[in-house]
């Protein structure tokens, strides 16, 4: 387990998927990620690569070929090397290998790097084309935030405030995991999205067009909160197992495949394209 702190916060992180297992304020004492409780649901906050979301028969099409995939790809079960560490940050790599390769034909070196910076943790994909070909992929977060923050409070008694009061839409998955083609309104209440027991018994809320790219959970019964901000991410998902006592934002940059929409990695929806011998990075925050 590899530590880091400032005078704000105390921030756990595995070799495992380079998951952050704890994030710990100092100030209010208050643990924030999800513990991991393997009777209800057994990650903390997992990195999601090559795909975000489920694939048809879990298949991933590259090139004429079928390569066996599970679910959020298989970053969040393999053992990534802790490249370097400090006092504040802590830098680690997936490079590709042959057990890789066989599930996703690109080589590849994807790292994780988490940085404290004044009042913020920042997350940061990279990825780096080690390949004579563009490299298609996905990459994610899927960060699980304790709520209520407090012993004694109600899950009811927290909302979800987006940066921007906007009309909010889902788009449906089937029981599979796949999008079935059909949206559904979500209601706000100026912005604010009032958490509930049952908000998640259709899988998770995903969304494709939001303007926002900060969200926080507030409660309406004290000014604590905890935001995340996904400046480069383009889709948003919000889950929680149904009755738990957390909730999931998900900056994602990919999503699911869609029902009879079988295609190849090029065409998936969302997908990003990096070029030979480039570089690619995203970040993003959570804050109090």
């Amino acid at each position: 387990m590899t530590i880091i702190e400032n005078h704000l916060f105390k921030v756990a992180i595995r070799n495992q998927g380079g998951e952050l297992t704890s994030f710990y304020n100092k100030t209010t004492g208050v643990e924030h990620l999800w513990q991991a409780d393997p009777s209800v649901w057994p990650w903390h906050a997992p990195n999601l690569f090559p795909i975000v979301g489920q694939l048809i028969d879990n298949q991933l099409l590259v090139a004429g070929q079928a390569y066996e995939l599970p679910r959020h790809g298989f970053n969040r079960t393999s053992e990534l090397l802790l490249l370097q560490s400090n006092e504040v940050s802590a830098w680690f790599s997936l490079p590709y290998c042959e057990k890789t390769l066989a599930k996703y034909p690109y080589k590849f070196d994807f790292q994780i790097h988490y940085d404290l910076i004044d009042d913020a943790l920042r997350v940061t994909y990279k990825l780096i084309n080690l390949d004579k070909k563009p490299i298609y992929f996905s990459v994610g977060g899927h960060p699980a935030f304790n709520v209520p923050f407090n012993k004694g409070e109600n899950y009811e008694d927290y909302y979800l405030e987006f940066e921007v009061d906007e009309k909010l839409k889902t788009h449906l998955l089937s029981t599979e995991g796949l999008f079935n083609g059909e949206t559904e309104p979500v209601a706000t209440d100026g912005g604010k999205l009032h958490l509930t027991r049952d908000m998640f018994n259709k899988d998770a809320l995903v969304f494709k067009n939001l303007k926002s790219r900060v969200v926080s959970i507030k409660s309406t019964k004290h000014d604590q909160t905890l935001t995340v901000e996904f400046p480069h991410f383009n889709y948003l998902g919000l889950w929680a197992k149904p009755g738990a006592d957390f909730v999931c934002i998900e900056p994602w940059l990919g999503c699911a495949d869609s029902v009879d929409k079988h295609v190849d990695i090029s065409g998936k929806e969302a997908i990003q394209k990096l070029q030979v011998g480039h570089v690619f990075e995203a970040a993003f925050f959570i804050s109090m």
